[in-house]
């Protein structure tokens, strides 16, 4: 029954997608200056700002992309992603040949250029995506190489493996920016298999099983020492059981991607998020290790990584509790924080009540990659 009831909410994901969600961010998500802005106000304007993040930019091409890939509008979706790639190969590019962090939202130009690991990802991501449809390929890859090649030259961590999250390097290492380059590697790989890609995947996910799940029970940490040891106090004490979760379906897509079984992390990292959940199966912002909730609050995006580990897990093993799981996520989404006309509700406090001013385009990013997933396990 379970397994039935998902196909029916894959069809719905596919509807509100189609009929809400790319309309209104193609409609009232792109600015004058062709660039997707940082948020739209609840009543659907552009919340005001006088800068867009680089992550936005690359976030809003992925959304574009999938669009393409699903059949929406191939015409506008194509529009929209070329513009991107555009931005994203051009202007949003520093003098190191690393993806800068803020562009002005009149000029497009780079309002701030210093590099971060995380922006770079996106970046690298959103170029493999539209590498795979509807391009321009070429292009798409060719940016992606030389932002390959300055990475590898200016932020590769050969000591302790990484890299740095920052120029100049940081105090302190953080695994989010490296769980995203590899998501990035995987995209790339997709797009042109045998470039070298997974070889850096390979890489990343040692990290993973070696430094970055090193500290106490096996979970996964946020931030670390410069060597990748664990800190002291709460800041190895607090985990977010969104990247726990995300974690699980990134380590199912990389062994499908290998063509081997997945690691035993994802199956310890699943069920810990698991204890972490509430009564109805929302997922909170960060919990300590004993799984006691730290921050209670819920946003968008774990519910929607919560989705997704659910939908990896039922994938791999076809069990009808992981369709029960995927089920109460995907209706917390729909009736909790996605909005009839294609927005959402991002962030509500512990008690319930809304804690959002506007709808973060970013968060785009996060729903549609879960649908579309939905939509493919369920065969959509």
């Amino acid at each position: 029954m379970s397994v039935s009831a998902l196909q029916r909410r894959a069809r719905e994901a596919r509807s509100w997608l189609f009929d809400s969600c790319f309309p209104l961010w193609a409609d009232h998500g792109v600015n004058e200056a062709g660039l997707f802005p940082e948020a739209l106000t609840m009543t659907l304007d552009e919340a005001e700002a006088s800068t867009t993040r680089v992550r936005v930019q690359a976030r809003q091409t992925y959304v574009f992309s999938e669009a393409w890939r699903m059949g929406w509008k191939r015409d506008t979706a194509a529009r929209l992603v070329t513009a991107g790639v555009a931005t994203l190969a051009g202007p949003a590019i520093n003098a190191q040949g690393l993806a800068g962090r803020a562009l002005s939202t009149t000029t497009g130009e780079l309002t701030d250029p210093s590099f971060d690991l995380y922006d770079t990802a996106f970046t690298l991501f959103a170029l493999a995506e539209a590498a795979r449809g509807p391009g321009p390929a070429e292009a798409a890859l060719a940016a992606a190489n030389r932002i390959l090649a300055s990475l590898e030259k200016e932020a590769r961590d050969s000591a302790h493996g990484g890299y740095a999250e920052a120029l100049p390097r940081p105090s302190q290492r953080a695994q989010n920016p490296h769980m995203h380059l590899l998501e990035a590697c995987l995209s790339l790989h997709a797009a042109e298999p045998g470039a070298g890609h997974m070889d850096r995947a390979e890489a990343l996910a040692n990290l993973f099983e070696t430094k970055l799940t090193a500290g106490d029970q096996g979970l996964l940490g946020e931030v670390f020492a410069p060597d990748w040891s664990p800190l002291p106090g709460d800041a190895g004490r607090v985990v977010e059981p969104g990247h726990q979760f995300e974690w699980v379906w990134l380590l199912h897509a990389y062994a499908r991607a290998r063509g081997e079984a997945v690691s035993p992390a994802a199956e310890r990292l699943y069920t810990y998020g698991l204890t972490t959940l509430d009564v109805d199966g929302r997922a909170i912002q960060s919990a300590a290790r004993g799984g006691a909730p730290v921050d209670a609050s819920r946003r968008v995006w774990p519910q929607t990584e919560a989705l997704k580990a659910h939908l990896a897990m039922l994938e791999a093993r076809r069990d009808e509790r992981y369709a029960a799981a995927a089920c109460r996520s995907f209706d917390i989404l729909m009736d909790e924080h996605l909005t009839e006309d294609g927005g959402w509700i991002n962030h509500f406090g512990p008690d319930g009540a809304v804690l959002s001013s506007n709808m973060p385009a970013s968060t785009g990013y996060h729903v549609v990659l879960a649908f579309a997933e939905l939509i493919r396990v369920m065969g959509a």
